[in-house]
Order: structure tokens, then sequence, then C-alpha cells
């Protein structure tokens, strides 16, 4: 089990809003996993958005299986999509309110396919409109772990204050 998180990087939205938070040039020795840390609001009109993480820039080669829950509902899904997809909270959501996901990448720089879990939750003082999401993926890439690319999935902007947080984990 990993002792050490370190920060690497850190990235708080400003006034303007943000269409991306980008992490780029991950260190390649010193730690064994990644995690991201977002807590995040989207501009948007709706109440959630998808949060999309495009490791090294690519679009392509995701695979995923997910359970999660809405209101009083419990749903499961299995997809090849673009970029892991977790819930983000939208403008029609409870004000000044967040949405928060962790997403754990183990051995970033092996020379084998990327595995990521994510772990994420937008709370809207809803009985319908509540979100929490357990998700196990896939990147099909051997490349090392450079860049990690965080947006919305239609291009809407974190609002101000939205913050991201990249950790290395050694095991010393």
């Amino acid at each position: 089990m990993a002792n050490t998180y370190t920060l690497i990087a850190s990235s708080t939205v400003g006034a303007g809003g943000a269409s991306s938070i980008t992490f780029s040039g991950i260190p390649q020795t010193g730690y064994t996993d990644l995690v991201v840390k977002v807590s995040g609001r989207a501009s948007g009109s709706g109440y959630d958005f998808h949060l999309n993480a495009y490791l090294n820039n690519s679009t392509t080669a995701y695979t995923e299986r997910a359970v999660y829950g809405s209101g009083s509902s419990a749903f499961s899904y299995s997809a090849s999509i673009a970029g892991y997809s977790a819930s983000l909270m939208g403008a029609s959501g409870t004000a000044n309110t967040f949405g928060n996901a962790e997403i754990y990448i183990p051995n970033y720089t092996s020379s084998n396919y990327k595995s990521y879990s994510v772990d994420n939750v937008t709370e809207l003082n809803s009985a319908t409109n509540n979100r929490a999401d357990l998700l196990a993926g896939l990147w099909s890439n051997t490349a090392a772990i450079t860049s990690i690319v965080v947006t919305t999935d239609d291009g809407t902007a974190f609002v101000q204050y939205s913050t991201a947080y990249l950790y290395g984990i050694s095991n010393s």
C-alpha cells in the first residue's frame, strides 16, 4: 500500500473560468502511481456534466465499467469512450456546491496498458438528481503517462474556484 503522497502540481480556476486543466511534464521517476483530485463545477445550465480526463492528450482506446446511483435508482454500464467519465456539478445544481472526483492511476510509467479507477460524487440536495459513481477503466496504450488534461465532455467551462491537484505516490 502506498504511504507517501507528494503534491506535484495544482490548479485553481480564476474569474474567467477555464475550458480545461492540464498537468504536463509529469515526472517519470520517484513515484509509482498518480492521483488526480478534482473539485469542480461546470458553467453549463444542466444539473451534471461529464468530467473527462485524457492521458497524454489521447482521446482513444479507453474502456470502462461503472456503477452509479442517481437519486433513488442505481445503474451500471460498460463502454468504450473518449477519456474517463464521471459527474461534475452543473449551473442548475445547488448553488455554490462543487462535484468531487478522485482518479487513481497505478503504474503510470510501465510499458503495459494503464488501468485507472474513479470515485466521484455530485450532491444536489435533491431526491432525484444526486449522483455517485465508482468506475474501473483501462487505457489500452503502453506509453508512460506524461500529461493529463481534465475537461468537461461538452466543452462547458469550469467555473471560478474549481480546483485540481496532481499527486505522485511512492512506497517509501
